[in-house]
């Protein structure tokens, strides 16, 4: 038998999870869903990050039994937790009444109730999809002016949904984020163009030590999703394969998730406060 849980992923900061290179006018893009374009964290990058946090927790039989053992000895077992890719549920977009939207779709709420079913995880209802130029929001919501929501340079129609009321409830329930009265469904093709449009594009520089201007060759831009960013991800585990340490798969995933405790930082650029997160078990 197998334990699942799902896991999400709140950004306190621009979250970069990198690609290494890019070949437009972004040096450094974060990573994207290859037949999609939305963007996504990487799994290796918070099962990298729980591992490190391990070392100092865990016994060596206890780590190996979760995580598996050292790259050189792959071969003797497997880890026996399986972390997913981090998949995009909420992209925070600047909004001219109440400060900011969390942005969503019905083809991210649809992959978010796939996978919240495989763990039986109980969600509030589906909500019908809005036409192009509409945007659907919970009564009473902040996002509301003039009969209109104002997205980035966006002009859309606001139609009160009540269903969407229920979905901020949960969903502020389940990850502290300020979901509350800030929660907008849009038709998949404008979330699409946001998910193009709307994240965090910043330069950076190298100054030249002696003439304290910009280095030559040292002038490059970077992507980010933005902070308040809100992912989840699908977590399972196994009976421990390590001989010695035999752990049934509730007690290997009770581990891991005694180990989320704290904010984690995930992704790239660390140094320069990028990645800060909280990750919080939902089900």
């Amino acid at each position: 038998m197998d334990a699942k849980a799902l896991l999400f992923i709140h950004a306190l900061s621009p979250l970069h999870a990198g690609t290494g290179q890019g070949i437009g006018a972004i040096d450094l893009p974060i990573a994207r869903e290859k037949a999609t374009g939305i963007p996504y964290l990487p799994g290796s990058s918070l099962k990298g990050v729980l591992r490190d946090r391990a070392r100092g927790r865990l016994d060596q039989d206890t780590l190996f039994a979760v995580f598996g053992p050292e790259t050189d000895s792959a071969a003797e077992h497997a880890g026996a937790v399986q972390v997913g890719d981090a998949r995009l549920l909420l992209l925070p977009v600047r909004s001219l009444y109440g400060v900011f939207a969390y942005a969503t779709s019905p083809y991210l709420l649809e992959r978010f109730l796939r996978e919240a079913g495989l763990v039986g995880l109980s969600t509030p209802e589906s909500v019908q999809p809005p036409g192009k130029g509409e945007a659907l929001v919970a009564p009473g919501s902040r996002l509301r002016g003039e009969g209109k929501v104002f997205l980035e340079d966006l002009d859309l129609t606001a139609r009160e949904e009540g269903r969407l009321g229920a979905w901020e409830d949960w969903l502020g329930e389940k990850t502290q984020a300020p979901v509350k009265g800030r929660l907008v469904l849009l038709h998949d093709d404008l979330m699409a163009f946001l998910l193009e449009t709307a994240t965090e594009v910043v330069a950076r520089i190298r100054l030249n030590d002696e003439t304290k201007t910009v280095a030559k060759g040292a002038l490059w831009y970077e992507e980010n999703l933005p902070a308040e960013s809100l992912l989840y991800a699908l977590v399972r585990a196994e009976r421990s394969f390590h001989k010695g340490k035999e752990l049934s798969a509730e007690a290997i995933l009770s581990l891991f998730r005694g180990l989320l405790e704290g904010a984690l930082q995930l992704g790239g650029k660390a140094t320069v406060g990028r990645g800060l997160c909280q990750v919080r078990v939902g089900g």
